[in-house]
């Protein structure tokens, strides 16, 4: 029996991969010192996973960004805005398809599955497949000439990638794969001549909830690399929930299967029993979880093991993460301040696979060997069970269907005579740059070094030259710029009840940006307020109405490792519900402007369609549960980014939000022809530029984007907005596009009177 794994962390213990990529977008570092720190970077994980003995190490899942990206630059797929005629890809372009460049916008970006991981969509259009070099080639060599490791390349596979691309018609789907199968053929030949005896083929899109035909190309697909390549060494992998069609997927001719037996693990395992297992492959079970943090329960594991072995033989039967370690931070080993019996039950990438390898001599007979590491995990778990974190009360269950007593209908009239807000209202998502002064404002005052006071004096300083920015650009709405806020979630977390937090617990969201997830580990609870003294300051300097800013209940479940003993929706309306808290302290202060944030309610949506309707009953129940108590002249305010929000357009209004804000820059629109289907009769801003590039748009690029949307969108309800919030982008650049941003509005004003 051997262990596998999927993928590993690319940021590195001290997020060196975030810094080298900023330093070098800085033009501080050169492109070789770049590559030559990432080069280490990459040995050093190859290095670690050798030593926890990991049998099939995977290459080529290392990235300068995104590894779709990486997939689209390789096969020549480079949106001609980016290239000119004759030109071959350089490092200059693969960084302004993720990022933007001055004469062009970047690609789109959005959630890779469920997970809050965000790539970079292929774009289809026109494209023209070259194989511009062989990626996986080169990482198979260099881990095997610099390391000796003869290590597993890492593909996404054909199906999958087009999928998750944009571009071509859904009824041309067979013929876009087909023109990119060439390549593929030539990927693999290559690592097959050059002596690669596995190669994991991701195609996760199989666990969505594809039609038959769909599963029937697939069939056709593999079929053909067979045909062209026999007997290669593919192991197909999938990961998220068990796959739609099992005994199609496990019949296709590779020479392993990759399965999911935590997430959907229920599924397979029953079609597995079901419709048992082919003798000639080769079966990698997903059997640690490689989304949350929580050590696994090994003698559990070990049965689970057992029970594969009643129908997979031994020497046909691989161990490994459920998916990509990606998703966890690299290691606990400088988790220094942590309870040592929370600690004690969290398990990172590298403790997962130390993991693996326990289970591996536990299914060899080899018990003795790992008494000790099975006596800690049982002492680990029993101290969790004893520490009464997790007892009580689980939550208000009158919670539940809760809604604004007034319809928006009834609600408009009196929030338009309160505001007096002019036509296409302007304001922002919410955070302003945070720049190394205020970040080395907030780390003195936590580590000691800055008194209470002057921390508080210096936070009022930031706040008060952003309300006179904000009131000298014209906009009409404004906040408070969120300069106490290190995370949008982690800040509340630190003020609620049943969250503890990490020392150096990150993971990549997208690009260089790291997030810090908290870990709800009891039940959560509303213990003082959290945002209102911030708020109600801004607003003491300015006549123009503030919005007090929150984030939902739902997007702090979805960006927090959660506590696995209790269902989603229950901790969600715990949430909830020490959200109505801060909702009404913000209300009782003067701040009738609320925005609750909900950009993680979509990556929640389950991946097969028959599930997603309880997710989405409950996810917008606990959303209007957080505000279903206000007054009706309250403005309740919501945002969301970076996601497929189409599909979801009647929860979307079920939310029952005032205004929602929705990305729509990066899919150049596409958004909006959703409101072309579907009528959206609340408030709604569609941001009109990108902020996780550096690039400036123009007044009249942004004018473009109002014209569209009020084509179906009434100007009455319109709001002008950016995309998301602006923390990570510059002072320079952000006060020049929120100008060209005020500029537009007030054009798209002087065009609608003249057409009146």
């Amino acid at each position: 029996m051997l262990t596998s794994n999927l993928g590993y962390p690319r940021i590195g213990e001290n997020r060196e991969w975030k810094k080298a990529l900023e330093s070098f977008w800085a033009n501080d570092t050169t492109e070789e010192q770049l590559l030559a720190t990432m080069k280490e970077l990459r040995l050093n994980h190859l290095r670690v996973q050798q030593e926890q003995e990991v049998d099939l190490i995977p290459v080529g899942d290392f990235t300068l960004y995104d590894h779709v990206l990486d997939m689209a630059v390789m096969f020549g797929i480079i949106p001609k805005r980016f290239l000119q005629q004759g030109d071959t890809p350089t490092l200059s372009t693969y960084f302004a398809m993720a990022r933007g460049s001055k004469n062009a916008q970047a690609c789109e970006m959005t959630k890779w599955y469920n997970t809050n991981y965000h790539y970079i969509v292929p774009e289809l259009h026109d494209a023209a497949p070259r194989l511009t070099k062989n990626a996986p080639l080169e990482a198979y060599l260099e881990a095997k000439n610099e390391l000796g490791i003869d290590g597993k390349p890492v593909i996404l596979g054909p199906y999958s990638f087009v999928k998750l691309a944009k571009g071509y018609e859904e009824d041309k789907l067979q013929e876009t794969i087909q023109s990119l199968l060439p390549l593929y053929i030539q990927v693999i030949q290559e690592l097959v001549d050059a002596g690669a005896r596995s190669i994991q083929v991701d195609e996760p899109s199989l666990v969505t909830s594809i039609s038959a035909r769909e599963m029937a190309l697939v069939t056709r697909i593999y079929e053909q690399i067979n045909e062209a390549i026999a007997d290669a060494p593919l192991f197909l992998q999938t990961y998220f929930d068990a796959v739609t069609f099992y005994e199609e997927v496990v019949s296709l001719p590779v020479k392993g299967i990759g399965l999911d037996f935590v997430h959907g693990g229920a599924k397979n395992l029953e079609a597995l029993r079901t419709f048992g297992f082919p003798e000639d492959k080769v079966l990698a079970a997903g059997i640690i979880d490689g989304r949350n943090i929580w050590i696994s329960n090994l003698r559990e594991r070990h049965e689970l093991v057992h029970q594969l072995e009643q129908h997979v033989a031994k020497d046909r039967l691989v161990l490994q993460p459920s998916c990509s370690l990606l998703h966890v931070p690299v290691t606990t080993k400088r988790e220094e301040k942590l309870d040592p019996t929370l600690l004690g039950v969290l398990a990172f990438a590298n403790e997962k696979l130390t993991e693996l390898h326990t289970l591996k001599q536990l299914a060899a007979g080899n018990e003795a060997e790992v008494k000790e590491a099975l006596e800690a995990n049982d002492d680990a778990l029993a101290a969790l069970e004893k520490s009464g974190w997790r007892s009580g009360a689980a939550t208000s269950h009158n919670l539940e269907n809760k809604k604004r007593p007034q319809s928006f209908n009834e609600r408009r009239p009196v929030q338009e005579e309160k505001w007096q807000l002019p036509l296409l209202p302007t304001t922002t998502i919410g955070s302003f740059p945070q720049t190394k002064d205020v970040r080395r404002t907030r780390s003195l005052w936590r580590k000691g070094e800055l008194s209470t006071v002057e921390y508080e004096r210096t936070m009022k300083s930031y706040i008060e030259k952003w309300i006179n920015i904000q009131e000298e650009l014209g906009l009409d709405v404004l906040v408070h710029g969120e300069f106490e806020r290190n995370d949008m979630v982690e800040f509340f977390g630190e003020k609620l009840d049943g969250f503890a937090f990490t020392a150096n617990g990150w993971v990549q969201s997208y690009g260089s940006r790291c997030v810090k997830p908290p870990i709800i580990y009891g039940n959560v609870s509303f213990t003082e307020p959290m945002t209102v003294a911030e708020t109600v300051y801004a607003q003491s300097l300015t006549d123009k109405p503030v919005k007090g800013m929150l984030t939902g209940p739902v997007t702090i479940l979805n960006w927090s490792f959660v506590r696995d003993d209790l269902p989603l929706t229950v901790i969600a309306h715990q949430i909830a519900e020490a959200l109505t808290h801060e909702v009404t302290a913000l209300e009782e202060a003067g701040i009738e402007m609320i925005q609750i944030d909900e950009p993680a309610i979509r990556e929640g949506l389950p991946l097969k369609a028959e599930d997603q309707q309880e997710y989405l009953d409950w996810a917008v129940s606990a959303f209007r549960a957080s505000c279903a108590h206000v007054k009706a002249t309250t403005q309740i305010h919501t945002h969301m980014c970076y996601s497929e929000f189409h599909e979801m357009i009647e929860a979307i209004d079920d939310l029952d939000a005032d205004v929602i804000s929705i990305e729509t820059s990066r899919s150049h629109g596409e958004m909006i022809s959703a409101f072309e289907k579907t009528t959206y009769e609340k408030g709604i801003g569609l941001g009109v530029y990108d902020i996780h590039s550096p690039r400036v748009p123009s007044e009249e690029e942004m004018l473009n984007v109002i014209r569209r949307a009020l084509t179906v969108l009434p100007a009455s309800l319109f709001w002008v907005n950016p995309d998301c919030g602006l923390k990570t982008r510059a002072e320079k650049e952000t006060v020049a596009a929120l100008k060209n941003m005020v500029a537009a509005a007030r054009a798209a004003r002087e065009e609608l009177k003249t057409k009146a």
